[in-house]
C-alpha cells in the first residue's frame, strides 16, 4: 500500500528554539522520499524520526538562507556515509549555484552518493516523477526563492456494480482502463460509462515569502498545503516588509484556494504560544487545520469523492 505523508523534522525559522528546531521537512510519496529545506540540525532530526537517508530520493532547497540549507551539508555526506545505492535528485534556484556548491562541499569527505543536481531557473520549471508532476512556482522574498507542488494525474475509479453489469471482469476490466473501451456482446462499453472521475491528490509546499501569485498558484486545490506562517497579523507591517507571511494571511489562502488540511509553520522565536497562530486562522480557515510541531506526521487526506451520479 503507498504511504503518503509528511514528516516535520523542524518548524522554526531564523533562530531555533528550546522547543523547535530549524526548518526540515520530508514528503513521502510513494515511491518518492523528498527533503525539502533542510535547516541546520536536520541530520539528527532524520535519526529521531521515522525516514532515514537511505529513504531520500530527492531534495528541494527553496532558497539559500541559513535557516532553510544549513543542514544540507551533513545530509548530503550522510548519503554517502550510509553508501545509499540510488541516484539523489536536488532542486534548488539557479541563482544559488554558487551558495549549494559550498554547502554541498563544506568540509572534507569521501563521496560515494551519486546526486543528480537540477537547479530550478524558470517559474513553473516541471519535472516528471513517478507519482505525478513536481512544480515550482517563483516566491516574493529578499533573494530567489521556488516553492513547490506535487500533482498527481487526475484519472478514474471504476464502479464493480456497472462493470457487473456489463458482464466485464478479470483481465477485460484491465484492458477497459487502458484502451478506454471494450466490446461486449456486440455492444461497446467505454470506460465513462463504468467509472468516476478520481481526481489526483495535490502537496504544496510554500516557504519564505510575501503574498503573490507564485503562492496561490501552489495553493490551489491542495489537499495538504505546508505553508510560512512566522509572524501574527499584530506584526503584519514586518513581515511585508522582510517577505514572510502571518498566520492570517496564510490560512486566507488556504480558504480561497480550496485546500484541504493546512499545516502552518516556520514559526518566529519572538512567539512562546503556539496556540495564537492556530486562534489567528481559525479566523480565516475553517478546514483541516495542523499547528506543525517537531518530529510529527502528518498524513495527506484520503482522497476525494468522486460522486457516481
Amino acid at each position: 500500500m503507498s504511504m503518503r505523508e509528511l514528516v516535520v523534522l523542524g518548524t522554526a525559522s531564523q533562530a531555533p528554539t528550546r522547543t523547535r528546531n530549524h526548518n526540515g521537512y520530508v514528503l513521502r510519496w510513494d515511491d518518492e522520499v523528498i527533503l525539502f529545506d533542510p535547516g541546520e540540525g536536520s541530520q539528527r532530526q532524520l535519526v529521531q524520526s521515522t525516514v532515514t537517508a537511505t529513504d531520500l530520493t530527492r531534495i528541494c532547497v527553496t532558497h539559500f538562507h541559513g535557516d532553510h540549507c544549513l543542514g544540507l551539508p551533513g545530509m548530503i555526506q550522510r548519503l554517502s556515509l550510509d553508501r545509499v545505492p540510488h541516484r539523489v535528485a536536488v532542486h534548488f534556484p539557479a541563482g544559488g549555484a554558487e551558495y549549494f556548491n559550498r554547502l554541498r562541499h563544506a568540509s572534507s569527505f569521501y563521496e560515494t552518493a551519486e546526486l543528480a543536481v537540477e537547479p530550478i531557473d524558470a517559474d513553473g520549471q516541471r519535472i516528471a516523477l513517478h507519482g505525478g508532476t513536481l512544480e515550482a512556482r517563483r516566491l516574493r522574498h529578499p533573494i530567489e526563492t521556488y516553492g513547490y507542488r506535487l500533482v498527481e494525474p487526475d484519472g478514474c475509479r471504476m464502479m464493480p456494480e456497472k462493470l457487473s453489469a456489463y458482464g466485464i471482469a478479470g483481465p477485460a476490466v484491465g484492458e477497459l482502463l487502458r484502451v478506454g473501451h471494450q466490446d461486449v456482446d456486440g455492444r461497446r462499453v467505454t470506460r465513462d460509462e463504468v467509472s468516476v472521475p478520481r481526481p489526483g491528490q495535490r502537496f504544496a509546499f510554500v516557504m519564505d515569502t510575501g503574498l503573490c501569485d507564485g503562492v496561490y498558484a501552489l495553493a490551489e486545490h491542495a489537499d495538504l498545503l505546508v505553508i510560512e506562517s512566522t509572524f501574527l497579523e499584530s506584526e503584519s507591517a514586518l513581515a511585508a516588509e522582510v517577505g514572510h507571511l502571518t498566520a492570517a494571511q496564510a490560512a486566507r489562502v488556504a480558504s480561497e484556494c480550496g485546500v484541504r488540511r493546512l499545516v502552518l509553520t516556520h514559526f518566529s522565536q519572538r512567539y512562546a504560544d503556539a496556540n495564537r497562530f492556530a486562534d489567528e486562522a481559525r479566523k480565516h480557515f475553517d478546514g483541516d487545520l495542523v499547528i506543525a510541531e517537531d518530529l510529527t506526521t502528518v498524513p495527506v487526506p484520503p482522497r476525494r469523492v468522486a460522486s457516481a451520479g
